[in-house]
């Protein structure tokens, strides 16, 4: 198959096979191939964004827990989480748009725990203390599941890590009243806030800076994302989704 001197698409090859008629002519069809081209819109990294608002939100509800902020204080402390889920949905639709399916996943269902917590806690709706022990344990399941696929994504497997035995100390304590698990979840909060702002930091530095400055942790694929060339960011690319025609 050839291109002429000007640079005009070559001929059409014909098919293999019969034909659609009865007769068992040839059909001819064009290359789509040579027809098709994939354009990519860039966008900066929305992760930065995320880790903040994990960071921010894990320590006023951590202090909630530790007691540094009174009983009297939760529906103040609902009304300053609840913006985390606005921030942390748009962090989902961006990393959906650069196709980061994971990013995605995990910073749409932090957006949807947040806006639950805001809502329960604000209201003080009967029982929602059972009730958000109850939501804790499942969510600890679905952490434990990202965490099993995150491990490239050293920033996002850190601040799950943290996170686990957080939501498990929190479902315990909402499930049992007893004290020492809210307190213990509450000092995991804090930590779980300063893994966050480590990674938000570091990504904001890396970006800046278009080099590595904070260590991360990158491996597999994307650690190739971000040290390979452009011929490894376009491999397989016809197969990922918004190019193939079904998820």
């Amino acid at each position: 198959m050839s291109t002429d001197p000007i640079g005009e698409p070559p001929a059409p090859e014909p098919a293999e096979g019969p034909g659609p008629g009865t007769g068992g002519e040839r059909r001819f069809e064009p290359d789509l191939r040579a027809m098709t081209r994939i354009t990519l819109r860039p966008i900066a990294s929305p992760m930065p964004l995320g880790f903040f608002t994990v960071a921010i939100a894990s320590v006023l509800s951590g202090c909630l827990q530790l007691g540094l902020l009174d009983t009297t204080d939760r529906r103040a402390v609902a009304l300053c989480v609840l913006p985390a889920f606005a921030l942390q949905l748009l962090v989902s639709v961006l990393a959906f748009q650069a196709r980061d399916v994971i990013a995605a996943t995990l910073m749409g269902v932090f957006a949807g725990s947040w806006l639950a917590y805001a809502l329960v806690l604000g209201s003080g709706a009967p029982g929602g203390t059972r009730v958000l022990g109850v939501f804790n344990l499942a969510f600890l399941c679905f952490g434990a599941l990202m965490a099993a696929v995150t491990r490239p994504k050293r920033a996002l497997w850190l601040v799950l890590v943290v996170s686990l035995p957080r939501w498990a100390a929190t479902g315990l304590g909402g499930l049992t009243g007893a004290e020492w698990p809210t307190r213990t979840a509450g000092a995991l909060g804090i930590l779980v806030a300063l893994a966050a702002a480590y990674a938000a930091f570091a990504l904001m530095l890396e970006d800046m800076r278009s080099e590595e400055v904070l260590p991360i942790g990158r491996s597999g694929p994307a650690h190739h994302a971000v040290e390979g060339d452009l011929a490894v960011q376009l491999r397989n690319i016809e197969r990922q989704a918004g190019v193939r025609r079904t998820l």
